[in-house]
């Protein structure tokens, strides 16, 4: 009979460990989903980041452009006011 109760024990001992390594195993499987969720989300926001900062450098190009041509445009306007005052000055 004591022979029964120890191995008794002892199984009721290994399946609390048992039970004990299936509660990690599932808390860690969590964890790794948490964590590939997480990961999942910094890509998708990554990307749209990297969107929204190629669609702010075109505009950044494109203003930049306009505002050589409307410097040109004013250098021109400059150069042509100077040009008539200086040939009124001149009579």
């Amino acid at each position: 009979m004591a022979e029964i109760d120890a191995a008794t024990r002892r199984l009721m001992t290994a399946l609390d460990a048992l039970e004990s390594a299936v509660e990690r195993r599932r808390e860690a499987d969590r964890d790794e989903d948490e964590l590939a969720s997480r990961i999942h989300a910094l890509g998708t926001d990554r990307a749209r980041l990297a969107d929204e900062l190629d669609g702010s450098l075109v505009k950044t190009r494109r203003l930049e452009r306009v505002n050589r041509e409307i410097a040109d445009k004013l250098d021109t306007a400059i150069g042509t006011i100077r040009a008539v005052l200086d040939a009124e000055n001149s009579k």
